[in-house]
């Protein structure tokens, strides 16, 4: 199989796995995704900026013939500002949820396809091996020999989890220690004594 057909069809597996998902999400996480798709434009920020610039206009007395409605200090407006940003961030979240969903899976099938790889990679070492002797050729190779052996994906997991998990930086915890200490006073002073 030439490169450029080899990349071609990765791409579709790539694409017809984000297919798969598009197509069989929920009605409700459709809608936040067009909406999502529409907030994330400059339309959007157009039209918010305008009625924004007339809500101020009209409430300043600036455009005769539409009374104030909502004088100074725009109560209503940051009323209103505040729910948009509440619903627009809930839709955002929800379709980056769907999204990390996603992304979580294709990782998950990428660690498949990379362990058959390895599996396969191996099993062409094996038989490049059993080809040298059946030749008598004989290569003494210390990295060849371990990569003949299987991988421990348990002991890689248990390693990456130590670091993960590992104790802070110097630096780390040169930095949130004095912040602890301080919260921790702050605590004591709030807090009535009996």
């Amino acid at each position: 199989m030439s490169t450029k057909n080899h990349q071609k069809r990765s791409r579709q597996i790539i694409k017809s796995f984000k297919a798969e998902f598009l197509k069989n999400r929920p009605f409700s996480i459709k809608i936040a995704d067009a909406l999502t798709t529409k907030f994330g434009t400059l339309g959007f920020f157009i039209i918010n900026l305008t009625l924004f610039t007339a809500w101020i206009l009209v409430n300043n007395g600036k455009i005769p013939g539409i009374p104030i409605f909502d004088p100074y200090p725009y109560v209503l407006l940051i009323t209103t500002v505040s729910l948009e940003a509440i619903v627009l961030a809930i839709i955002v979240l929800i379709s980056q949820n769907r999204e990390g969903y996603i992304n979580t899976m294709r990782d998950e099938l990428q660690l498949h396809v990379n362990l058959l790889t390895e599996r396969e990679i191996t099993k062409v070492l094996v038989l490049l091996r059993e080809l040298l002797k059946k030749n008598d050729i004989k290569i003494s190779d210390a990295e060849l020999d371990e990569m003949l052996l299987d991988i421990d994906t348990s002991h890689i997991e248990r390693q990456l989890k130590k670091q993960i998990d590992g104790k802070p930086s110097t630096f780390a915890k040169k930095v949130t220690d004095p912040l602890f200490k301080a919260g921790e006073k702050m605590g004591k002073t709030l807090i009535p004594k009996k």
